[in-house]
């Protein structure tokens, strides 16, 4: 972890396991079963899993495999959500925190590119596995206690969102 990293999680505030399924709890009982809400959620299960799967794996081709899982599901999750549930907080007069959630995001895509530099045997690549996992969790943390459910219960055309949700994913992911 770079010392920028390190100061970045020393002053960013980070929820405790306790809270993040607290409010993992609260958000899947806001959705409908198949609503976009419950989506999104689905897929932060399986980021969840992909992340805990990447500290679990043993070997260069094992954590390479685990990383390669992660971005699939990563990706196709936060670009759906930025082509379709972003632009709609924004739209719910949520600006500010569309505006955060995106740049969240390309963060994100930013350190998953430097794990890649990263070789997977190398003490490194752990410490950097888990400095995005903190960060995505922290993320995914913010949008099921707060963006998300006022974008449920704000937002325009909830069926509407459902739709290109599912769509965007399964664009990138198929």
């Amino acid at each position: 972890m770079s010392i920028i990293d390190k100061i970045a999680a020393a002053v960013t505030p980070q929820p405790n396991e306790n809270k993040r399924a607290e409010a993992t709890t609260d958000a899947r009982a806001a959705a409908t079963p198949g609503d976009w809400l419950s989506l999104v959620l689905d897929h932060h299960d399986q980021i969840r899993e992909a992340f805990t799967a990447g500290k679990l794996a043993k070997g260069a081709a094992n954590r390479t495999a685990a990383m390669k899982t992660l971005a699939l599901v990563l990706n196709g999750h936060s670009l759906a959500e930025e082509v379709v549930l972003y632009p709609a907080l924004g739209a719910a007069d949520e600006k500010a925190h569309a505006a955060q959630a995106y740049l969240e995001q390309t963060v994100a895509k930013n350190q998953m590119a430097e794990l890649e530099r990263i070789p997977p045997l190398q003490e490194a690549w752990l410490d950097k596995w888990e400095h995005i996992e903190s960060a995505v969790l922290t993320h995914m943390y913010e949008e099921e206690s707060g963006w998300f459910l006022e974008l449920h219960e704000k937002g325009d055309d909830q069926d509407r969102l459902t739709l290109r949700y599912a769509e965007e994913y399964d664009r990138y992911v198929g």
